[in-house]
């Protein structure tokens, strides 16, 4: 007779709790996913409108390579579950001088967008900028960001063989100084400089290497059909379809450690659930703050969450905008980011912010007219308040939003109210002991990817998937994420029997 199926619960359906969820019941265990919320996507959320749900959280989608790989590894097909559409502009920018950008799928045409923007001087900057980011991308993502654990011996080995990566990493500069000495126009030095942002840093203080972001949005920029929630929601039918139970409007509050090893999961309705198995897809901090019981206070070192990175006021709205014809993805830049990353550095709301857009019902060949849906985001510092902000800072907010908005001739109609805003304290309060941090630990400086947390933790059993753990923040990695906490548990399993626990039909694919 068979033994029975491993159980094994998730707390969190995000990206990373789902796709370490999908892998594991494909091999055979008998899997749980909880979550405070109604559905699934963690911070993936939505806001209800007029013009049907808006995204509330994160907007781009890049690197579906990951998610097609993840929808094969059980017999399934990515297209099946999700409608995508490739993006030809894969953003376009604004900047007060009035000067425009746009830039394309075809890394050809971004170059000569370049060259009549900048002149040809700044053409050729940019086509050494996309060669060295390329470079730096396919040298990094085998060894470090699909790694179950990365390892500073093997990535110091991998550059010793190649040398040339040395000067492309610029390992002494932060990305604001290394895009100086690369572009002679201060504007693309500022449009590449925001790529930082996307792991929740500022280019003042991240490493230079973080400019093979660039490369992943080269490679392919997606609009979720539906809004970007729905990927969220193809995961959880797949989960489903894989034999993946759910309870949402379900809180963990402690993981239940006996023996030094996992052996239940308690809820907020005083449910004891048994499991030998436990993959924590919330921020990694709230084990410190003993969230999920005193055992797990000591789980992971200070270094590992500490410094917080960005946090962001987030507008998601339905309007009938005024103005400049944007695309699905838009940057309306300020006059230089030292007005914007100063003052977050010191806690305060930007006075001259960048402001990102989401149009959401716009895209290649989409230009809909009347009530359309958006989301505003304004990088903005952590905050450890979890009280609700005042209304003067919201007021703030909308004032310094829509404000700067006008100014590059964008208007609103109507001008959306402050209970469409969600501040980084509200943030905070949604995801407990984040401090409104949205990425987890702070990519500001050169070891920063080795000191995140990687999926196994010193007590046994207890694994980690999410945005805040390795290889980092964005859906994609916190995707990845989800693979490397299966891949540990499958390889742990493994090691401690005799003969497989499971069958694994697919298999389990690993760097």
């Amino acid at each position: 007779m068979a033994a029975p199926a491993e159980k094994v619960v998730v707390i969190g359906a995000g990206m990373g709790g789902l796709s370490a969820a999908i892998r594991l019941a494909h091999a055979g265990l008998d899997v749980t996913v909880i979550d405070r919320a109604p559905v699934p996507g963690g911070k993936m959320r939505t806001f209800t409108t007029d013009a049907g749900p808006v995204d509330a959280g994160p907007t781009v989608m890049t690197l579906r390579p990951v998610f097609e790989e993840l929808f094969d590894s059980v017999g399934a097909r990515l297209s099946d579950y999700v409608t995508l559409h490739r993006e030809e502009v894969l953003a376009r920018h604004w900047w007060p001088d009035g000067s425009t950008l746009d830039l394309y799928a075809d890394q050809a045409a971004s170059a000569e967008a370049v060259g009549a923007f900048a002149g040809a001087r700044a053409r050729a900057e940019f086509e050494a900028f996309c060669r060295r980011a390329k470079r730096l991308f396919e040298a990094f993502d085998a060894p470090m960001m699909r790694a179950v654990t990365p390892s500073m011996g093997r990535l110091t080995a991998h550059v010793m063989r190649h040398p040339a990566l040395i000067p492309a990493m610029a390992p002494h500069r932060t990305l604001a100084q290394s895009l100086a000495a690369q572009f002679s126009d201060r504007r693309l030095a500022q449009l590449f400089g925001r790529y930082a942002t996307y792991v929740g840093g500022s280019p003042f203080r991240s490493p230079a290497i973080l400019g093979l972001v660039w490369h992943a949005e080269a490679q392919g920029v997606w609009r979720v059909e539906g809004g970007m929630h729905q990927l969220a929601r193809s995961l959880e039918r797949l989960a489903r379809a894989q034999g993946v139970s759910f309870r949402f409007e379900t809180a963990a509050t402690r993981i239940e450690i006996q023996n030094g090893a996992v052996a239940a999961v308690y809820l907020d309705d005083g449910t004891r659930l048994p499991a030998e198995r436990v993959v924590f897809n919330g921020d990694p901090a709230a084990l410190g703050a003993g969230l999920m019981g005193e055992a797990l206070r000591d789980a992971l070192p200070e270094a590992a969450t500490r410094p917080r990175s960005l946090s962001a006021y987030v507008w998601s709205f339905a309007a009938v905008p005024h103005g400049p014809e944007m695309v699905h993805h838009n940057v309306f830049f300020c006059d230089a980011p030292e007005n914007e990353f100063g003052p977050i550095a010191e806690g305060r709301m930007p006075e001259d912010p960048t402001l990102y857009i989401c149009a959401q019902d716009r895209g290649t060949g989409q230009q809909p007219d009347g009530i359309e849906r958006f989301e505003i985001i304004m990088n903005a510092s952590p905050s450890a308040d979890g009280a609700e902000a005042t209304d003067e800072e919201k007021e703030t907010c909308r004032t310094r939003t829509f404000q700067t908005l006008a100014r590059f001739g964008l208007t609103f109609d109507p001008r959306p109210g402050v209970q469409w805003l969600t501040t980084p304290r509200h943030f905070a309060r949604l995801f407990p002991a984040s401090e409104g941090s949205l990425y987890g630990r702070s990519p500001h400086g050169l070891m920063a990817a080795f000191q995140r947390p990687t999926a196994r933790l010193t007590v046994p059993g207890v694994y980690l998937a999410g945005g805040g753990a390795h290889p980092g923040a964005g859906i994609p990695m916190a995707t990845l994420s989800g693979r490397h906490a299966a891949a540990a548990i499958l390889t742990d399993l493994a090691s401690t029997s005799t003969s497989r626990p499971t069958a694994m039909p697919g298999g389990t694919s690993t760097a």
